[in-house]
Order: C-alpha cells, then structure tokens, then sequence
C-alpha cells in the first residue's frame, strides 16, 4: 500500500460522499478531455474514467506512476512529470483539436498550490474550466471581494482572469492522513471578457504586486512610482490595496502599458 509522502504535500481522499460531489461537479462526459493533477490513490480517478473515453494523469511521484501503469487502465494515459513545469497550454491544445471540453482538475498539493495557479494562467484561453481541491483558506483568498482582509495578490491576479467559486467545503477526516487545515472546492472558470495583451497583463503583476508589497500602507507610498501615470484620486492615494476592485486594477494596468 502506498504511504503519502509529506514531501509531495500528498493526503488522500476517502469520503465517498465527498468524492461523488466532486465528480459530479466535473459532470465528465465521454467527449470531454480531462487531465487529472496528483491523482493519488485514485479517489477521484476511477469514477471520472468510468464516464470519459479518455484521462490523462499527471503524477510527479514515481511510484504513483508505476503504480497506475500497473493498473493498465482502458482509456487512461499517466504523464510522470512535475505540475509547475508540465506545458497545459500545449496540452489542451492538442486535446481541443478533437471536438469536446478541456478540464484540469485535482486535488492539489498544498504547499504548492498557488505557483501551480499562476503557472496555470498562461494555459487559461484553451482551458473551459478548472476544479480543484485546496486549502481552505488558500480559496477564500481567491474568492474574496475588494475590502474583505482576504483580498489579495492572489484575488486580483485570479479573478482578472477566471470566474471562481467555492462550491464545496471539505473537512480535514475526509483525508488519509488527515490535514490540519480545512479544505475547499474551487471552480475557475476563464472569463469570456478577458483581452488584456500580454503587455497589459504583465503590467497588472507589477502594478497589483506593488500596491499589495506593504498591506497596511496607502497607495500613496506602495503606487509611489505609478502614480503620476495612474492618475489617482485623493481617494485612491489615501486607500490600502485591498480596498480597490479588479476592474480598476485592470484599469491601471490599460494606462501603464500604453
């Protein structure tokens, strides 16, 4: 029997009735393309290949992977490789030339978890939809509104790109070994609005990272360097980072690559 290994941030899933809602949250469908990431053990695996021509899984642990292989299930493609260096936008593009809808999902690693949805951003045009499993708190941060305290770098960056929400929370016993945080299900799906250009989107990193460098001071002092360009108001001067929403972000962003 595989034993999870802290280094790979691995707990595996076991309640089953957390385990249907997921699935049906992904509603697979034999012409949908899907790549799990860290399938583990094969909660999540088994049901999803029971409704899918195909599924592809990415697994950095080898043994996992030998394991999988082992199984030689119909349909099922293993991928040995690393998540945060695994080319997505390759891969759904190459999946989207045959008819269907592209959907990674998983039960992601905690300790990488937001590198993992940065690095997924790049794949975000080929991509229809995004269900993960996190920390809990790691979701309420990507969720959160402009003015809660869990509006963030992460919030901005995400939601600039994806509709989010929590569908599900998951508590730590339905795990083996049982993580000691709570846990959330995500659903990101990529906005149909997005058209910011590359410049513009590399000028939203570096405006939305330098308002929120220094949480508790105003953008008087953390947009310093922004500010004559930007144009702010008395009001946005004297406001903190978390108090300005995505479309302004996105805003500024316009103005700063021109």
């Amino acid at each position: 029997m595989h034993r999870a290994r802290k280094r790979f941030g691995q707990n595996f899933l076991q309640d089953q009735g957390i385990i249907y809602s997921i699935v049906a949250l992904i509603n697979p469908s034999q012409d949908m393309h899907v790549i799990e990431i860290g399938p583990g053990l094969g909660a999540l695996t088994r049901p999803l290949l029971s409704n899918l021509d195909q599924l592809d899984l990415l697994e950095i642990d080898r043994d996992l992977v030998a394991y999988w292989n082992q199984e030689n299930l119909k349909g099922l493609t293993v991928i040995e490789g690393d998540a945060l260096k695994f080319n997505f936008d390759a891969w759904a593009q190459n999946r989207s030339k045959k008819m269907g809808l592209c959907k990674v999902v998983g039960n992601l690693p905690y300790n990488i978890s937001s590198p993992l949805l940065f690095h997924l951003v790049e794949a975000a045009e080929h991509i229809d939809e995004q269900v993960f499993m996190l920390q809990a708190e790691v979701v309420e941060r990507m969720v959160a509104q402009a003015g809660s305290s869990d509006f963030s770098r992460l919030s901005v960056m995400l939601q600039a790109r994806y509709e989010m929400e929590l569908v599900l929370e998951v508590p730590p016993e339905a795990f083996d070994p049982a993580p000691k945080v709570n846990s959330a299900v995500v659903r990101m799906i990529p906005r149909k609005d997005f058209s910011l250009t590359q410049s513009q989107w590399n000028s939203l990193e570096q405006v939305v990272a330098a308002a929120f460098s220094q949480r508790r001071k105003m953008l008087r002092t953390n947009l310093q360097a922004f500010a004559a360009r930007l144009g702010l108001s008395d009001e946005e001067l004297k406001a903190r980072a978390q108090d300005i929403s995505v479309d302004r972000y996105i805003e500024w962003a316009k103005l700063l690559a021109v």
